[in-house]
């Protein structure tokens, strides 16, 4: 019955070693770093003081929405000044009650849009957005009457 045991035993542990020497030898394992670019934050200034007349703003899941809450009593953000937001990498929304649209930071934290934004909208390739228009110009949908 002892060598029984032991027998099993034995296998079990050659069975272990040689999971073990698989994963050696297996190749390379990724580890990911938690300081790389994709996890890391940049600092990206939102100029909106063009916008006539002054109006709230929002980038969802970073700033104060302004569509679900009174932005009167609420710390939405305004377009009278510019301010720094932190962003990773990854595509968000700049919105205003009447203007919205998705911008993105790349790895390098640098905005890009789409080339259709650029009469509303300048800062591709830079860390500042700039937004110049209160609704997009050429007012692209369907008319009103």
């Amino acid at each position: 019955m002892m060598a029984e045991v032991e027998d099993r035993a034995c296998a079990w542990c050659c069975g272990v070693g040689l999971v073990v020497l698989g994963l050696l030898t297996a190749g390379p394992i990724l580890v990911v770093d938690a300081a790389a670019p994709q996890t890391k934050e940049f600092p990206i200034t939102v100029n909106a003081t063009a916008l006539n007349p002054p109006t709230w703003w929002q980038v969802p899941g970073v700033t104060p929405m302004i569509m679900t809450m009174d932005p009167e009593t609420t710390e939405a953000l305004r377009t009278t000044e510019s301010r720094e937001l932190k962003l990773k990498p990854g595509t968000y929304h700049f919105g205003t009650f009447t203007f919205d649209f998705p911008f993105v930071v790349t790895l390098e934290g640098m905005l890009d849009f789409v080339p259709s934004l650029d009469q509303c909208v300048s800062g591709r390739g830079t860390k500042t957005l700039t937004v110049r228009c209160t609704q997009m110009q050429p007012y692209v949908g369907p008319p009103d009457y």
